[in-house]
């Protein structure tokens, strides 16, 4: 890590471009916050925001149980989170289009519980040091290797080729399923190919952040946008953007602070949401008092 920032922007700049570990790291950052705000928001469009909660506690045991058995992570957390979506793919609702999980809650409930379960119990088997298991739960900057930013570059590369791909189709199904069905839209594999995607998205993602805080990626900045903007487009482009903004900001005070990457992403991604609520909360009370005004034009002028 650095000794410390100074007032020159450049010289830490240059600094923190010196270790080859950051360039990993904002490389891999990069890969992940860009799938991560375009599948995100259209996660946050289908309030499956459980689903993704669910793909990223069972990506923990995955990535634990690979540790043990002295592979690399990522094999782990992509072999697990792929298998958790098919589980909950099946499942009794799962294809009901807007994520209605009400009917399956309860065996997904039992499917985390059992998951952090064999996590736990693979940490232990491993015997390895404390900071392996903040790291899998937590992320860390410091352990991206050039394998894993290859494996992200080529797993974010199909996950947007295949977004494209179903974008139109999964949006009109996602705003209205009835409607998309009736038009011979294929709800129920969109859905599960939409799971598979996303399970993806976690595993990729849950290697910058660890499993706990995937949500500062995938739901932050989705749910930043989608109060900026009601156009899917622009949406979708505000969740990129201020995905990747707050990972960059995020690595570079994780370089130059004790303190895990995981927080200062949650952190700043939170504090976007905030920024966002506020304003979507001052332009909607200015609209009402506008519209009060032109049907009561008296009213305005006491």
């Amino acid at each position: 890590m650095g000794t410390g920032p100074s007032l020159n922007l450049v010289v830490d700049l240059r600094e923190l471009l010196s270790y080859h570990f950051m360039l990993n790291a904002l490389r891999a950052g990069t890969i992940v916050a860009v799938v991560a705000g375009a599948v995100g928001y259209f996660m946050v469009l289908r309030r499956q925001s459980f689903a993704g909660h669910s793909l990223a506690v069972i990506g923990f045991p995955g990535a634990a149980g690979a540790t043990w058995l002295g592979l690399n992570a990522g094999f782990g957390y992509f072999g697990l989170c792929i298998a958790g979506a098919l589980i909950i793919a099946t499942l009794p609702g799962a294809q009901s289009g807007l994520g209605n999980y009400g009917e399956q809650s309860a065996a997904i409930g039992t499917l985390q519980a059992f998951a952090l379960a064999c996590g736990f119990l693979f940490v232990s088997l491993y015997q390895g040091f404390l900071s392996d298991l903040n790291n899998l739960l937590f992320g860390s900057i410091t352990g991206v290797s050039d394998d894993q930013v290859l494996m992200l570059l080529i797993a974010g590369c199909c996950c947007l080729l295949w977004l494209a791909a179903i974008a139109r189709p999964l949006l009109f199904s996602s705003v209205d399923p009835a409607v998309a069905r009736a038009r011979g839209v294929r709800v129920r594999l969109l859905s599960a190919m939409f799971l598979l995607l996303l399970a993806i998205s976690v595993a990729g993602t849950s290697q910058i952040t660890g499993s706990l805080l995937v949500f500062a990626l995938l739901v932050a900045p989705a749910a930043t946008a989608s109060r900026l903007t009601a156009r899917p487009g622009l949406g979708m482009l505000a969740s990129v953007l201020i995905a990747v903004a707050v990972t960059w900001l995020g690595e570079a005070i994780a370089f130059y602070s004790p303190y895990p990457i995981g927080f200062w992403v949650t952190t700043l991604a939170f504090a976007a949401f905030l920024l966002a609520a506020g304003y979507r909360a001052v332009t909607d009370s200015a609209g009402r008092r506008q519209q009060s005004s032109a049907t009561h034009p008296l009213a305005g002028s006491r």
